[in-house]
């Protein structure tokens, strides 16, 4: 089985696409009750596990390999183009762990 090498180029897009969903879900959409109002500049939510539960990430962790491998996934399984906000596939202690080691 041969190793893929990534295209950096479907990198750029991922990441671009990721990039603007993440800055279009912290906009106050001129009501007051914005779920997103508490995700700082530089950060953005991602919902993880069974459960959906809530994290605030930095956009920083869009550069690492571990944390691409995570968006790829939620690519293939949910797209990118829905209403429910970044879903990421994978179990919360997975998701904690790794986030622990990226910061």
């Amino acid at each position: 089985m041969a190793i893929r090498k990534p295209n950096k180029l479907a990198q750029a897009k991922v990441l671009r696409q990721i990039l603007k969903r993440c800055s279009s879900l912290g906009k106050n959409n001129n009501n007051n009750n914005s779920d997103h109002d508490d995700v700082p500049k530089g950060h953005f939510a991602v919902y993880v596990g069974e459960k959906r539960s809530r994290y605030i990430v930095p956009i920083s962790f869009l550069t690492h390999p571990e944390f691409q491998f995570l968006l790829r996934r939620a690519e293939e399984e949910f797209g990118f183009d829905h209403d429910m906000g970044l879903t990421i596939p994978c179990e919360e202690v997975v998701f904690r762990a790794l986030t622990s080691m990226l910061r």
